[in-house]
């Protein structure tokens, strides 16, 4: 029994001390490898930085509106015996769109008209009489009140008779035709839109922070979703005087030419205000910038011992245009930063450069 249990001792310690031996055995072999592994290198696209010129802008975003436009409406009721223009046609100030029927209007006024003359002969007969001392006061009054009273009516019948006619109040292009030959119009009924679309203007609003930087006669660059390869400009023509005091914003409005006649009433538009140019400045790709809650950092690609490693800096960055970034502090012009292949860089890794075309930007940004 005691040499059994003997046994059974020795060769537990014998298993165990097998699997400690060959633990350590394998520890030893994963040290001797790591220790004699070449140190990786991460494969990186690179863009050396160069001093360049940047054009500061404020972006802000707004709806086109014509230089004048207006709904025309009739101001009365009746049916439409003539039609005088076609749907999107030019107009010119003054013109006769459509016309109500006014022929009682015309008849009470050449009623009117005729009973004129024998009204202001008796006015003045009655005004010599009365310097005579032949007719009394009142007499006169009312000879004269009549006359007046005649002669404003046909004012007024001339003047029902011109809110009959739709006219245009100012040269444009009108619209669709809303209205047909024969149909009885209410008072309100739409007959078509007409617009001034030779200059047209961009509201929008920029934060009260940003009202120092623009002025009136400041140029604008306007970008539309209908033409995204036309570049639009114009100027600041006015700017709100007083601040929204619930948001803080303030609002602009910017006139745009339409020689083109391309811009349209309605049209979501992308403005920036262009501010004056500042020189010598460091501008790199947006996929440089490594953005995270403790800060914006770069990798600096350097030479050391014949060796390309990088160096991770801080960076304070500025406005943002198209696919680069204005950098205000962490890199000087010369130094050449890692644009793509940061996720496992860390301080002083060995990196290898490599060409990719991943982070070139396409021709065309396509549309969601």
């Amino acid at each position: 029994m005691k040499k059994w249990t003997f046994f059974m001792l020795l060769l537990a310690v014998l298993l165990f001390g097998s699997v400690i031996g060959f633990n350590l055995f394998k520890q030893q072999k994963i040290a001797e490898y790591m220790t004699n592994m070449p140190e990786p290198e991460f494969p990186v696209t690179v863009e050396k930085v160069a001093s360049s010129d940047w054009v500061p802008t404020i972006d802000a975003i707004g709806f086109i509106e014509p230089l004048q436009g207006v709904t025309l409406t009739s101001q009365e009721s009746g049916m439409i015996n003539k039609i005088e223009f076609e749907s999107g046609a030019e107009v010119k100030v003054g013109q006769v769109l459509a016309q109500l029927d006014s022929k009682v209007e015309k008849a009470n006024l050449k009623s009117a008209q005729a009973r004129l003359p024998a009204a202001r002969a008796k006015s003045q007969r009655y005004a010599n009489l009365y310097k005579k001392n032949s007719i009394s006061q009142e007499s006169y009054d009312d000879a004269k009140a009549s006359y007046l009273s005649l002669a404003a009516d046909i004012e007024s019948l001339k003047a029902s008779i011109e809110r009959r006619s739709v006219k245009a109040p100012f040269t444009g292009v009108v619209g669709l035709r809303n209205v047909y030959l024969g149909q009885f119009m209410q008072v309100g009924d739409e007959v078509t839109r007409l617009e001034d679309t030779s200059v047209m203007r961009l509201r929008f609003t920029v934060p009260q922070t940003d009202i120092r930087l623009i002025h009136r006669d400041q140029m604008i660059n306007i970008l539309v979703d209908s033409y995204p390869n036309t570049k639009f400009t114009g100027k600041v023509s006015a700017i709100e005087p007083a601040v929204n005091a619930q948001s803080g914003l303030i609002e602009v409005q910017a006139e745009i030419p339409n020689n083109d006649n391309k811009l349209r009433s309605g049209m979501f538009a992308r403005a920036s205000i262009v501010l004056p140019t500042i020189h010598d400045q460091v501008a790199v790709p947006q996929t440089a910038i490594s953005y995270t809650l403790y800060g914006n950092s770069v990798y600096i690609l350097i030479d050391k011992d014949g060796e390309k490693r990088v160096e991770q800096r801080v960076v304070k960055t500025g406005e943002r245009q198209a696919d680069r970034v204005h950098l205000l502090e962490g890199v000087k012009a010369g130094e050449t930063v890692v644009t793509s292949g940061q996720v496992r860089l860390s301080n002083h890794v060995k990196v290898k450069v490599v060409e990719s075309d991943a982070t070139t930007p396409p021709a065309e940004t396509p549309m969601l």
